[in-house]
């Protein structure tokens, strides 16, 4: 589920611990035929979301994974190039950059297509000037790869990794995993983003009006 304007998630009143929350979802949600997602859907208050400073946009590396296969983008070329596609990432050369700003519909596709992107250092302003005004607002500017840095390990960590986004919403969505993953990985990944955003808010968790989980077509509870 995106979190673009998305309305409040409502349970059924009760307030649940992480763990008895995510239980009761996946217990009550009724088997889809598609594996859905699990996630938290947080709403805000006394937050002004018009001041920049006040939106959360965090990539949080979730400790059991997504559940799900992230698709992550190189741009490098020569040995980095290689590693990255042995690690599982699709590597993209300098070249590609010119021939995606020629398309504004297919760089707007490129941007929705990675959850991530990697890019080496040298390329870096060129991406900014041909690519910045489409992966700027979607927070898809690529992470720079230093000279000399193994670029596997990177991948490897993003394939883990979630990036939440409040924009200028008081209500937002942060993957935690899907359901097949157990009741306790999903339990540690929500803590760890609960915790996350908490510590980004101002007063912390006064910020909180509540957090649900919910499935992507189940039911929800309350565990904030």
């Amino acid at each position: 589920m995106s979190s673009k304007n998305k309305k409040d998630v409502k349970g059924d009143g009760e307030v649940y611990s992480v763990r008895d929350g995510i239980e009761r979802v996946l217990n009550d949600s009724p088997e889809r035929k598609f594996r859905e997602s699990v996630e938290l859907a947080f709403n805000l208050r006394n937050v002004d979301m018009e001041k920049p400073a006040n939106r959360i946009d965090e990539e949080i590396l979730l400790p059991h994974g997504t559940g799900k296969d992230r698709k992550i983008a190189v741009f490098a070329g020569g040995e980095v190039a290689l590693k990255a596609e042995e690690a599982g990432a699709d590597a993209l050369s300098a070249e590609a950059i010119a021939k995606l700003a020629e398309n504004k519909k297919k760089a707007k596709a490129f941007a929705n297509k990675y959850d991530f992107i990697i890019a080496e250092v040298s390329m870096m302003p060129e991406i900014g000037k041909k690519l910045g005004i489409v992966l700027g607002p979607r927070g898809k500017m690529p992470t720079p790869l230093a000279p000399g840095v193994d670029v596997a390990p990177i991948i490897e960590r993003m394939k883990k990794t979630i990036r939440v986004r409040s924009r200028d919403k008081t209500t937002f969505h942060a993957l935690i995993g899907t359901r097949d993953m157990s009741t306790d990985e999903l339990a540690d990944n929500a803590e760890t983003v609960i915790k996350r955003i908490v510590s980004k808010l101002e007063n912390g968790a006064q910020n909180i009006r509540s957090v649900y989980v919910t499935t992507t077509m189940g039911t929800a509870a309350r565990v904030m």
